[in-house]
């Protein structure tokens, strides 16, 4: 007997396509990782770039973009609006908050002088 299933919605096949990337990005990234960002362009008015995320030498940010939530641009990086703060930081600091939502495992750092395993700060970040 086959079943008839009824085709995924608009908003079902985004759902699945953010699991997918934070599945993904799960198996690859482990807290404690360095990932490195790369200033691809700024807007004239300075208050939106486009930002890359590399990851051993691979240009991760479609995975990163679709885990997020955010725009990837047509160069490949992640768009993001915003200025007086590290935008860098934000979309890493995002992706852990994303990947680790209750904390990572075991703790990963030490962070006011306590162990840490907020998944936010699991991952660190270093401009290229």
């Amino acid at each position: 007997m086959t079943t008839i299933t009824e085709p995924m919605t608009k908003k079902q096949q985004k759902a699945q396509e953010v699991r997918n990337a934070i599945e993904q990005l799960q198996t690859m990234l482990s807290p404690g990782d360095t990932l490195k960002t790369v200033l691809k362009q700024v807007s004239r008015s300075g208050m939106y770039r486009h930002i890359a995320v590399i990851w051993k030498d691979e240009n991760i940010s479609y995975l990163v973009a679709r885990a997020t939530e955010d725009r990837l641009c047509e160069d490949g990086s992640i768009g993001v609006s915003g200025c007086g703060m590290d935008m860098g930081f934000d979309i890493v600091y995002r992706l852990g908050a994303t990947l680790w939502p209750n904390g990572t495992p075991t703790p990963h750092g030490v962070r006011n002088g306590e162990s840490d395993s907020d998944g936010g700060y699991a991952l660190k970040q270093q401009w290229l």
